[in-house]
């Protein structure tokens, strides 16, 4: 029987992956690789199937010994981690076969893989293993065409150990109808959402359910209102479906801006279970989202909208998780000002902010390439790096980025919890949504985070939990969890700003040496100690950067590495022409 190990690599820490505050609860990641777990579901029955997240656990040399093939699925911000996996396969002999969103964008730049399994591969993955048995499979699997997702099988949630994760993942449809310049999925989905039937999706919530699985779920779709109808007609099974156990999950998924306009819509959403929903907000300025070509975010009948629309689907019982992106063009330096400004006052407690990047194959790339705008950068594992030129001046974006962020998530999580509150005043509390805890566990889980916080943030904390406890007892489990989600916000930021400033400061100390040492005569001696302080000195900075900010891809010590071989080029090259 062939052994296949089905990787997943590592993910970079992110507002989106809450790590810091999982570590609290003692739970490894967020979510399991759900496209791999179905991939697994399409294997021919004699293979053995093994799954290493590397979120959870390390990829152990005995499971490339065990291991007759490597097959990974990865996105951009793993692509760090997938080459060392690659690189580890090659020198243990196992062959790698890779797919996902990042190998099918990038597959030209990716090295050491044996076969590419690319776009989506419902029908072609039975082909490629057919071929690989028979001993003539091809180096690049292309899907010709989108494949009929009502063929997709029921994932192999049985590989994985569900006590690691937060929340457990299922997807309805993919394709979104709307073509935002600088997004991928129309690229790698299509405009036409394709849905999965409702049977198909109480196959999947019934294989959780019977496994164990009670909590959080996330519909993983781009858009899950891209098929409107489609949407209506499983939320409606799917309320029944909950109803009837009690609602053992709790739903939330990510949809597009006009969902505020679909009332019924919205109510049945409530009614199955779901809580949450992230929405691509970008930005509250009106002529960058209609140069991004994100009409549905915009209506010139009413200046507000953005402001309304999160309101509005407040008061029906769901929170906003807001994406915003700073770099736009259009954009000018008010836009930092204005991001703060809606955040707080629309109470979006979980706001991602990002700085824009121009993905390949996206309208925004192919714009920005006609315009020679385009920088060979590596996007993905930085929080600051930008692969393009805008029209601000990079160094006033990157500092109004930081300082976005620093206000929003400030060390103190005033603002943070100020936002919270605003939320909490607008939400209409749904009974079935918001399930009452004892006292007893309310008052561990508070005491617990209380522990954890900075005596800064302590202060706000606490007024916080008095203020829910006294208007809002009912979302006192939900403040609670919110909190501990401003506990990480508050370490991802910090985090984000320290790994910049050292390579700020690497960056600074370099040209500080080279003009020193070609602005006057020093004997070689003297430039061979001030040489070693210098490295003395960028190594204590690199010391005080806390061992939990550090992770695979944070280009700290590839940093460290430019700039001594810089700093000892210059060296030898006044040594040259100080012998001369």
């Amino acid at each position: 029987m062939p052994n296949a190990l089905l990787v997943y690599p590592e993910t970079p820490p992110s507002y989106w992956g809450a790590n810091f505050a999982l570590d609290l609860l003692g739970i490894k990641a967020a979510f399991p690789p759900l496209g791999l777990l179905t991939v697994a579901a399409m294997f021919p029955p004699d293979y053995d199937l093994r799954v290493v997240n590397m979120n959870v656990t390390p990829l152990e040399e005995s499971d490339l010994e065990w291991a007759d093939l490597v097959f990974t699925s990865t996105m951009i911000v793993q692509g760090e981690s997938l080459q060392t996996v690659i690189g580890r396969c090659n020198r243990a002999g196992v062959p790698v076969v890779a797919g996902g969103p990042y190998p099918t964008s990038f597959h030209d730049e990716i090295q050491g893989v044996d076969h590419f399994v690319l776009d989506e591969v419902e029908e072609t993955f039975g082909d490629f293993m057919r071929d690989l048995e028979s001993g003539r499979a091809n180096a690049i699997y292309r899907e010709p065409r989108k494949p009929d997702v009502m063929r997709t099988p029921v994932p192999r949630f049985d590989l994985i150990d569900m006590k690691n994760y937060h929340s457990m993942c299922v997807q309805f449809s993919r394709g979104c109808p709307f073509d935002c310049e600088f997004c991928d999925i129309t690229k790698l989905y299509g405009r036409v959402a394709r849905t999965k039937s409702p049977d198909q999706m109480v196959d999947e919530f019934e294989a959780l359910y019977r496994l164990g699985w009670r909590g959080r779920l996330f519909l993983v779709d781009d858009n899950f209102i891209g098929n409107k109808r489609a949407a209506m007609k499983l939320l409606r099974v799917i309320a029944e479906w909950q109803q009837a156990r009690g609602y053992p999950f709790s739903l939330f998924t990510e949809a597009s801006m006009n969902l505020a306009r679909m009332d019924e819509l919205m109510d049945v959403m409530v009614e199955a279970g779901f809580n949450s929903v992230f929405v691509g907000i970008e930005t509250p300025n009106p002529k960058a989202l209609l140069k991004m070509k994100k009409p549905q975010n915009v209506d010139k009948r009413d200046k507000n909208y953005l402001l309304n629309s999160v309101r509005t689907i407040h008061r029906k019982g769901m929170q906003v998780m807001g994406g915003f992106i700073l770099g736009l063009d259009e954009d000018d330096e008010d836009v930092f000002d204005l991001q703060i400004e809606f955040i707080q006052e629309a109470g979006i407690p979980m706001a991602l902010i990002g700085l824009l990047s121009a993905l390949k194959g996206t309208d925004l790339y192919r714009r920005l390439q006609s315009e020679n705008r385009l920088l060979e950068v590596s996007i993905g594992t930085t929080s600051t790096a930008l692969n393009f030129v805008p029209e601000m001046d990079p160094e006033v974006l990157i500092e109004g980025y930081r300082r976005v962020t620093a206000s929003v998530y400030d060390p103190t999580l005033e603002n943070y919890f100020e936002r919270c509150l605003t939320f909490f005043e607008h939400l209409k509390p749904v009974p079935h949504l918001h399930k009452p805890q004892s006292k007893i566990a309310l008052y561990a889980n508070m005491m617990g985070l209380r522990r954890q916080l900075s005596a800064k943030q302590v202060p706000a904390y606490m007024r916080f939990i008095t203020h829910v406890s006294k208007d809002h007892p009912r979302m006192l489990p939900e403040a609670i969890r919110l909190a501990a989600l401003g506990y990480h916000f508050d370490k991802v930021t910090r985090q984000q700003m320290a790994i910049h400033d050292f390579k700020v400061f690497l960056e600074a100390e370099a040209e500080i040496f080279r003009k020193n040492s070609s602005s006057s005569v020093q004997e070689v001696e003297e430039l061979g100690a001030r040489r070693q302080q210098l490295f003395m000195r960028a190594q204590a900075r690199n010391q005080l950067i806390p061992e939990d900010f550090r992770y695979h891809g944070d280009g700290i010590e590839s940093a460290l590495e430019s700039f001594r071989s810089s700093v000892n080029a210059q060296a030898e090259h006044f040594t040259r022409s100080a012998a001369v």
